[in-house]
């Protein structure tokens, strides 16, 4: 079996020459369990193919050019190389993602340096024509925003609700838990008072000093409220906004992550622009990354920085919202960062990505879909796993820093991954595509 894989070249600190060709196992095997082994860089060279997508009925690729910024498709020529197809078009800095629509229309290229959603228009072999750049992302956050995995809760119901009765709720709420918060607060100090008195009398004049000061009022901090504001608003100035990833759903509309803005934005189509439908709030700071369109109806969102797996759903209106979280593993580690997520070839089990720990989570897709179950933990066998493929009983991981793919088997059964049974060494590899047969 023939995978092409993407990389970092000297422009990312990476040392790949282009598009490279791995092989496992024999040529036209449907499994990729058997040895790897890396053909080297494909003709033409490019700079930083970090994203490879494919077109849904030609043997067409098309390449996110990290480092410059833009998109160009090739047809393959042969085994080992492809010609361009045009010219390369700009996108928007540092484009990391490409999805190509299901009739091969259009694609959809994500820049994580800009924020840019960029639509470019295909024609029927293949090639790119016209270009979009799409409305831009506000950050819901420049405004106070509760945690919307409270809405997430409320709506699963999907019926609608009176917005002043809302409003009313989640004031209510809001001002219990302040008293709640303001209860706790006394009643923490009154115990940290008493036992602050209660120390100082028991060692004595000479070591009281020693004591912190619990019980004695404090001087009030004039400077609080403009230390706290301005940490609140340096916070704000530096969030930006940064597209990272696209899917499209089975009605035509489509998804794209703002890693940057904690947002999953839905898109429509019209006269040939993208046009935003409404937009998914995720909790601040958790970083939504990449995104998988399940066959249950469901799509689960990988974060980069909290290392959890978003549940969406739609309601009868055509709505998606959020339906829940789950960690993507028991444990994790402080600096664990999402990368990756992919479905078992029977779709019964999730792989997430996490960079850092260098890991693999496995999650079980639960009832309808609309819930997950965690199940292990594995190695991946990599240094910074960046991408990961599922090919049958096959994993095929991507080590961004180690330099290799590696594959793991998979219990089919439980989904657990084995150790590494074969690997090759690979040049910064960021994101591996299956070839067409």
């Amino acid at each position: 079996m023939r995978f092409w894989v993407g990389g970092y070249s000297s422009d990312m600190g990476g040392t790949a020459e282009g598009i490279g060709l791995l092989t496992a196992g024999e040529d036209g095997s449907p499994f990729a369990s058997g040895p790897l082994s890396f053909r080297g860089a494909v003709r033409p060279a490019l700079t930083s193919p970090s994203w490879l997508a494919a077109h849904p009925s030609l043997d067409v690729v098309y390449a996110a050019l990290e480092g410059e910024g833009r998109v160009t498709a090739l047809a393959r020529t042969g085994d080992t190389s492809f010609t361009p197809l045009g010219s390369s078009v700009e996108a928007g800095e540092a484009v990391c993602h490409v999805a190509v629509s299901p009739d091969g229309s259009h694609l959809l290229a994500s820049c994580w340096g800009d924020g840019r959603i960029v639509r470019i228009g295909l024609d029927g072999n293949g090639r790119p024509m016209d270009r979009v750049v799409a409305p831009t992302a506000r950050d819901p956050y420049g405004i106070d925003r509760g945690d919307p995995r409270d809405a997430a809760r409320e709506d699963l119901d999907d019926e609608p609700e009176d917005p002043r009765a809302a409003r009313e709720r989640r004031e209510e709420r809001m001002s219990g838990v302040a008293a709640d918060q303001d209860a706790e607060r006394r009643r923490s100090e009154i115990g940290l008072a008493d036992a602050a008195a209660a120390l100082r009398a028991a060692a004595g004049a000479e070591f009281a000093h020693l004591i912190p000061d619990h019980d004695r009022p404090a001087e009030p901090d004039l400077r609080g409220a403009t230390l706290l504001t301005s940490a609140v608003d340096a916070d704000a100035a530096s969030r930006t906004s940064r597209a990272h990833a696209a899917a499209f759903l089975p009605d035509g509309r489509a998804l794209t992550t703002d890693l940057g803005f904690d947002l999953v934005r839905v898109w429509r189509r019209a006269s040939g622009r993208m046009v935003p439908d409404h937009e998914v709030l995720l909790p601040r700071g958790s970083g939504p990354r990449h995104l998988l369109v399940h066959p249950s109806g469901y799509v689960y969102v990988l974060t980069e920085h909290s290392a959890e797996v978003f549940i969406l759903g739609a309601d009868r209106a055509g709505q998606w919202r959020m339906r829940g979280s789950i960690p993507a593993a028991a444990l994790t580690l402080p600096d664990d960062a999402g990368a990756e997520l992919a479905a078992s070839h029977d779709r019964a089990f999730l792989y997430a990505g996490l960079r850092g720990s260098d890991t693999i989570a496995v999650l079980r897709v639960a009832g309808d879909g609309g819930s997950l179950e965690q199940v292990a933990l594995a190695e991946s066998g990599v240094t910074w796993p960046r991408h990961h493929l599922v090919v049958r009983d096959t994993l095929l991981v991507a080590g961004q820093h180690s330099n290799d793919v590696a594959s793991l088997s998979l219990d089919i059964r439980t989904g657990v991954p084995s150790k590494v049974r074969h690997r090759a060494g690979v040049p910064a590899p960021t994101r591996i595509l299956r070839a067409r047969d």
